[in-house]
């Protein structure tokens, strides 16, 4: 298993990843797929030295998930702040891909100085909320019934996370 961060020929199983969870999870709004060029609009944000980053897992020449960081909102008031998620290939679960991920992320967030970490994640999701409270990321509230897809409504869970200062900044 290799993790590398994610290059423009990883866009189109990022694409198929993404679809997978609109299609079949509420753990995406989304009720009309990505296209391909949608996500390689998205994909034009991550770079390797800035606090948005995109990092995949390889294994046998498969792309089998990818975690980012994201803004959190685009306002120089939330520079420290970074939105992150993960996202599983459905053979991939349950093996340690998403830990994996993430401990990369967060070291490569903490070289770029972010000090807060935010992950939001649609009910019902234990595996992804355990995942996240092995990382340090603690409830900060629920969003109760706030969005709706596919005629039912969804609530979500809003975890935090602080990481070390970097005293270099």
């Amino acid at each position: 298993m290799e993790i590398r961060f994610g290059k423009l020929s990883d866009v189109i199983v990022i694409t198929d990843i993404f679809n997978f969870y609109i299609i079949n999870t509420n753990a995406r709004f989304e009720e009309q797929i990505f296209s391909y060029e949608d996500r390689l609009e998205w994909f034009q944000q991550f770079e390797s030295n800035s606090k948005y980053q995109i990092y995949v897992v390889i294994e046998n020449d498969s792309v089998l998930g990818f975690a980012c960081s994201q803004p959190y909102r685009s306002i120089s008031a939330f520079e420290g702040t970074v939105e992150v998620t993960v996202y599983l290939d459905e053979n991939a679960k349950g093996k340690g891909v998403g830990s994996s991920l993430y401990s990369r992320l967060f070291v490569e967030l903490e070289a770029q100085g972010v000090h807060r970490v935010l992950s939001g994640i649609a009910l019902p999701n234990d595996a992804s909320i355990a995942l996240h409270k092995r990382f340090g990321f603690r409830e900060v509230g629920v969003f109760n019934e706030y969005a709706q897809k596919n005629g039912k409504y969804i609530s979500s869970i809003w975890l935090e996370k602080v990481l070390p200062l970097n005293l270099t900044l």
